[in-house]
């Protein structure tokens, strides 16, 4: 378990205190945040399923694939 410091809107802060028991806000919070990053993951790995399944954009990554043996050896830095 980790403590963050985070920055909440004074009107917000004050909200939070009336209406959520002290002993319960860390775990209504973790949970409101698991949800939004579970939300934002989900949307992600859409994102990549959708690259993925593009056809034209794999077809212009397979035209790419001539420049493999081209010649050109790596950067040794």
């Amino acid at each position: 378990m980790q403590k963050v410091l985070i920055s909440i809107p004074d009107n917000l802060m004050e909200r939070m205190r009336t209406v959520l028991p002290s002993r319960q806000r860390s775990k209504i919070i973790s949970r409101l945040l698991e949800a939004e990053v579970e939300k934002r993951e989900a949307d992600l790995y859409q994102c990549a399923l959708d690259v993925e399944n593009d056809k034209v954009l794999n077809n212009e990554m397979k035209e790419w694939d001539t420049t493999i043996g081209d010649g050109i050896d790596d950067e040794t830095w």
